[in-house]
């Protein structure tokens, strides 16, 4: 059904629409490491029931949700941002997008509401896939690869339309896959 793109850091993986792995139905995944030694990304449109402040004491402000970003290591706390100017750090996997960077200074301009909701993204644990698993998955027509996107996309907070925009952005040949609906006998 998909596509079978070379993914690149920086590119995002779409789901296809009904795969079985429930840590990936209907997801959209940012990659940020891709390289002999194996994949890592996170998954943008899997929001949890918790935010920020119920995991960290010392936040105040409580806008700020937190999305699982994989089943690997989902005690682990991560997260991407468009905000190097006021953060200062972070590493670079698309244009206007940061992977971590100095987690101290980041609650501090949350807390004093220099960072706002849609310029960062909070996520439980990662996705990983060892070397060429990856590639195998997206031969399998499981995952189409997403190179050129509008970097706001990955923080979308509405986790369907989040791969609805996606799959369309992809152009005609998937837009109408985002119409499919969840369950195939729902058709």
């Amino acid at each position: 059904m998909f596509n079978s793109n070379t993914p690149v850091q920086g590119s995002l993986l779409i789901s296809e629409p009904f795969m079985l792995d429930p840590n990936f139905e209907r997801s959209v995944i940012l990659l940020c490491e891709h390289n002999e030694e194996g994949t890592l990304g996170l998954v943008l449109n899997q929001p949890s029931n918790l935010i920020l402040s119920d995991l960290l004491e010392d936040m105040q402000n409580e806008r700020f949700g937190l999305y699982f970003g994989g089943p690997v290591e989902s005690n682990g706390l991560f997260f991407l941002h468009r905000a190097y100017d006021k953060l200062l750090s972070g590493t670079a996997i698309y244009e206007d997008i940061y992977w971590g960077g100095d987690f101290e200074r980041l609650l501090l301009l949350i807390n004093e509401g220099l960072v706002q909701p849609d310029e960062v993204k909070f996520f439980l644990g990662y996705s990983g896939w060892s070397p060429d698993q990856l590639d195998q998955e997206i031969e399998q027509n499981n995952w189409a690869v997403y190179r050129d996107f509008d970097s706001t996309l990955p923080f979308v907070h509405d986790g369907e339309d989040l791969w609805k925009r996606a799959l369309i952005n992809l152009g005609p040949k998937y837009a109408h896959v985002a119409n499919f609906p969840k369950s195939p006998n729902l058709n």
